[in-house]
């Protein structure tokens, strides 16, 4: 889709190009009329050649007037090219998404693109954590409905909050290498304790996917062969919910720590 001022020129040159054909045949049937009318006598022929030249020029007329309203108006101005680039970049994944496969495609793109962003920071080693342990999660999610789906909902909240902290402990590590010598403790002491908040973070989200697993497990049991299989759901449902609101104090205490700006 062009922007505004494509569209504008555009529009201009086909009214240009509609009133230079107009005014082609309005002179071609006008000359056409005005040799063969003389020519041949008046008649019912004649009134069809000069209603036809009649009309084109009419039509020439009105098609020219249109060009000369429209090229008095100002042209839009350009766009900018970040702006540009950002709409090139959403028609792109709005027509990707319409694909029976767009959603996991897009979806693999930009996490292998957040995975590339956080390449040689500690952030990295972690984020990769997290998306093993949320690939495994997603596949068991359609399956842990009822009493287990609490808990992937705070799964989710749960992922979000720990890629955006992970992003954090990436920058702060970037600006601390850049960071004069008398700025560097309080960012040092700023990543350490953002760096211990996102490994605690990911070891938790790891014991939910455990936890949801042994869920998965015990449901699926037959009850027949196991009798205590009541039981045993019921006590992975427990640990489940238990280490899901573990994670979710975890994710409330903090509120990521910013790094200290002076």
């Amino acid at each position: 889709m062009a922007d505004e001022r494509t569209r504008y020129f555009r529009r201009l040159g086909r009214l240009r190009r509609s009133a230079r054909r107009w005014s082609v045949l309005a002179g071609g049937l006008g000359g056409a009329a005005a040799v063969l009318t003389p020519y041949a006598g008046l008649g019912l022929p004649d009134a069809a050649w000069a209603g036809a030249a009649g009309s084109a020029v009419a039509l020439a007329a009105w098609r020219w007037i249109d060009v000369r309203a429209l090229a008095a108006q100002p042209a839009p101005p350009a766009l900018d090219p970040a702006e540009a680039a950002a709409r090139s970049r959403a028609r792109l994944v709005a027509a990707v998404e319409r694909l029976p496969v767009g959603p996991g495609v897009l979806a693999e793109v930009r996490r292998v693109r957040s995975r590339i962003a956080l390449r040689g920071t500690s952030a990295g080693e972690q984020w990769a954590r997290l998306d093993r342990a949320a690939l495994t999660l997603a596949g068991m999610a359609p399956r842990l409905t009822g009493l287990a789906e609490p808990a992937v909902l705070e799964a989710a909240a749960a992922d979000r909050s720990l890629r955006d902290l992970a992003a954090r402990v990436a920058s702060v590590e970037r600006a601390l290498r850049l960071a004069p010598a008398d700025a560097r403790p309080p960012l040092a002491e700023a990543h350490a304790a953002l760096t211990a908040q996102l490994e605690g973070g990911v070891a938790a989200y790891e014991r939910l996917v455990v936890a949801a697993a042994g869920y998965l497990a015990e449901d699926s049991r037959p009850e027949t062969a196991h009798p205590a299989a009541a039981d045993r759901l019921t006590e992975a449902t427990d640990l489940l919910h238990g280490v899901a609101g573990a994670l979710a104090e975890l994710r409330a205490v903090g509120t990521p720590l910013r790094a200290p700006t002076r």
